[in-house]
C-alpha cells in the first residue's frame, strides 16, 4: 500500500505545482531527460491534465488496495504502465490526447 501511496502522493506533488515538489518529476527533469537529447517542450495545461488523471488513477489504486482488492490495483497500475510505456517509448502522451480532445 505504502508504494502506491508514494506514486499517488508524486502525482498529486506534479499536479499542484508541476516537478518542484516531486522527488520523481525532480530525477525525471534534471537527471533523466538531459541524458536523453533535446527536450520535447509542452504546454503545461496537457500535461497538467494527464498528471491528473494519473493521480486520479493511484489514488484510486491505493484505496482498492487498503480495502482489500488487490487485483483491481493490480489492472489500474497496469493501465499506468501502458501510459507511461507508450510515452516513453512512442511519445505518444494518453492524457494530453484526451485533453486535446476536450
Amino acid at each position: 500500500v505504502w508504494f502506491v501511496a508514494v506514486l499517488a502522493a508524486g502525482f498529486v506533488a506534479r499536479v499542484l505545482t508541476g516537478p518542484t515538489l516531486s522527488p520523481l518529476g525532480q530525477l525525471a527533469t534534471k537527471v533523466v531527460a538531459p541524458r536523453l537529447g533535446e527536450p520535447k517542450l509542452i504546454a503545461g495545461p496537457p500535461k497538467r491534465f494527464a498528471q491528473a488523471i494519473g493521480a486520479t488513477v493511484t489514488i484510486a489504486a491505493t484505496l482498492i488496495l487498503a480495502v482489500g482488492h488487490p487485483g483491481g490495483t493490480e489492472v489500474l497500475l497496469g493501465l499506468m504502465i501502458v501510459a507511461a510505456g507508450l510515452e516513453s517509448i512512442a511519445g505518444y502522451c494518453v492524457g494530453c490526447k484526451i485533453f486535446a480532445g476536450l
